[in-house]
């Protein structure tokens, strides 16, 4: 069976957010312990599984993502890599629908040129106090938090981008509150710099507790950072800079209770799983 690894949201290689992609043979899904198992062998922050669906049925593949340790339920990074390897090793372009567990139909439309977009579910927004001990987690006290929903992350705003760069969590504290706190993970952001070229705010996102400390690339994130952004922004468009060490851009646009997130990918690596 082959096995890729994507780098999304980049146009380079060695940057942006890999992803490993396994497209599976029509049938029915294999073992979820063997997909933990691949998972973890790959060790990115997820694998995408794409399992194709029969003529009529309301999708075209359903798709299932790990981390190292666990199943998610929603990768956007890892979809748009899948997306990827059908448009260069099969030749579909336009849009291709996929089935989730928990996110119901998303749509991945490909261009000639390789320009990916997935419209996402938009996460709903709800302040909430910052829960004791984040401000200790993160070494600072951020302007304001709040819940995103299903998407189960916690958004934190910081005061500017600078804050944002030099921040180090301590990880270990941040599992511990992130699992007492039922959370996904942590995303902080904050309005771009004024000499900010090509974005418009920036993040980063952390979710120890699920086996990624730092998550390059977080498509899923921008769920609740697009909505976020062009209501304080007051436009639609928007893009986002994740400024973890190896970056990505994220291109966003706000329709309704949908978000498109646009990126392109490059393909690193391919082979053979033997297991």
């Amino acid at each position: 069976m082959r096995i890729h690894v994507v780098d999304a949201f980049t146009d380079r290689p060695f940057t942006g957010n890999p992803a490993g992609v396994c497209l599976l043979p029509a049938g029915p899904w294999p073992e979820d312990a063997w997909m933990r198992q691949v998972a973890a062998e790959m060790n990115h922050s997820e694998t995408a599984f794409a399992l194709p669906l029969p003529a009529g049925a309301d999708a075209d593949f359903s798709i299932r993502w790990f981390t190292p340790l666990m199943e998610t339920n929603l990768c956007g990074h890892a979809t748009l890599a899948t997306r990827h390897i059908l448009r260069t090793e099969h030749g579909i372009l336009g849009p291709v629908r996929f089935d989730s567990r928990w996110s119901g139909v998303l749509v991945a439309d490909a261009d000639p040129d390789g320009t990916i977009t997935l419209d996402f579910p938009a996460a709903p927004l709800t302040e909430t106090p910052v829960p004791p001990g984040l401000a200790e987690c993160l070494g600072l006290v951020p302007e304001a938090a709040f819940r995103t929903g299903a998407l189960g992350d916690l958004l934190t705003v910081l005061p500017d981008e600078a804050a944002v760069r030099a921040l180090r969590p301590d990880l270990a504290a941040m599992a511990g509150l992130t699992r007492a706190e039922e959370l996904r993970g942590v995303m902080v952001t904050a309005p771009a710099a004024a000499d900010g070229e090509g974005y418009d705010f920036v993040s980063r996102f952390f979710s120890p507790a699920e086996g990624i400390p730092e998550d390059p690339v977080t498509g899923s994130a921008h769920t609740a950072l697009a909505p976020y952004w062009s209501a304080r922004l007051g436009r639609d468009g928007l893009t986002g800079l994740q400024a973890s060490p190896r970056a990505g851009l994220v291109r966003t646009a706000v329709r309704g209770d949908r978000v498109r997130l646009g990126g392109t990918a490059v393909t690193v690596l391919e082979g053979t799983l033997l297991g």
